[in-house]
């Protein structure tokens, strides 16, 4: 079918009456397809011989490190000076440049004690999941593995203060394992997510050690109809020491606090705080059995 010069005029017709969808006569944000590259080359730093194409051997290893550590220096510096543009800092070109270096230098300080926290979490998934046979099985195939590190990744560049790349990060790793970990939120060491599809851990959440969750929980704010009045509020809630939520929970509210040693089962709806070391349940729904009368006279074994 040939472009007729009516649909072009009506697509940049668009362009003109919706400015927020259109970007021209600007430089690029940033590139996506970098970030997502950086985040696979910064999983290999972390677990190294995990994810490289050949066996990183230990007589090699400083050579590997330094060759990937300027890779990621190079390149996320790139991304960042953009981001810091974008952001409309008021900085000139060179001011831009410097502090861009500045955070990468900072992050890449972080390194040893992102690696910390990630020998943690694994620790944590293989000793709550007596379905692991190996921590090599977890950091290979575990999606919330991926999701942690990815956020644990994403939160230093978020407290850096580091623009728009964090999310991109975030939402990467939320579109490949359904995980969706908002890269403000504050989460201590030994965290294990089973299973994972359909988490969400808002911005303002703050979890504490020895915490495990499980598929569809929800940490998350009670309301966001004030939509950008709400900036920099605390919305999310608070969770404790060793606390376990089981599945789709949710836990509402930025004042809402869950003590340590909580155990909070399936499917509960919880918007006020909960005492250390309290069990909290939803009651088991009544179960009727009824049989179709086209099999009522036939004989059930209902034992089976």
């Amino acid at each position: 079918m040939k472009t007729s010069d009516k649909m072009i005029e009506q697509i940049l017709e668009s362009y003109d009456k919706h400015e927020l969808t259109r970007r021209i006569d600007e430089d690029n944000i940033v590139s996506r397809d970098t970030i997502i590259m950086l985040v696979k080359e910064i999983r290999k730093l972390l677990f190294p011989g995990y994810f490289d194409n050949m066996t990183v051997r230990n007589e090699y290893v400083r050579y590997l490190v330094g060759e990937k550590l300027e890779c990621i220096e190079h390149n996320l510096r790139k991304q960042v000076e953009r981001a810091l543009k974008n952001n409309k800092d008021r900085c000139c070109d060179k001011e831009l440049e410097e502090k861009a270096k500045d955070m990468v230098y900072k992050f890449i300080d972080k390194i040893p004690e992102i690696r910390e926290y990630l020998a943690t979490d694994i620790q944590a998934a293989y000793n709550g999941d007596p379905a692991a046979y190996s921590t090599e099985e977890i950091i290979y195939c575990y999606p919330g593995v991926f999701a942690i590190t990815v956020y644990r990744v994403a939160h230093e560049l978020w407290q850096l203060e580091v623009p728009m790349i964090p999310r991109i990060m975030s939402e990467y790793a939320h579109n490949l394992t359904g995980i969706d970990i908002h890269p403000g939120a504050t989460i201590g060491k030994y965290f294990f997510i089973d299973h994972g599809t359909g988490i969400v851990i808002g911005e303002t959440t703050v979890i504490g050690d020895n915490v495990k969750i499980y598929q569809g929980v929800t940490l998350g704010g009670l309301s966001t109809r004030k939509g950008q009045l709400l900036k920099g509020v605390k919305r999310h809630p608070t969770i404790g020491n060793n606390v376990t939520i089981y599945s789709n929970t949710s836990i509402l509210g930025g004042e809402t606090v869950i003590g340590n040693d909580v155990i909070i089962g399936g499917n509960a709806f919880i918007v006020n705080s909960v005492s250390e070391g309290m069990k909290v349940n939803i009651a088991n729904p009544q179960l009727e059995y009824t049989v179709d009368k086209k099999y009522e006279n036939e004989f059930w074994d209902w034992s089976i």
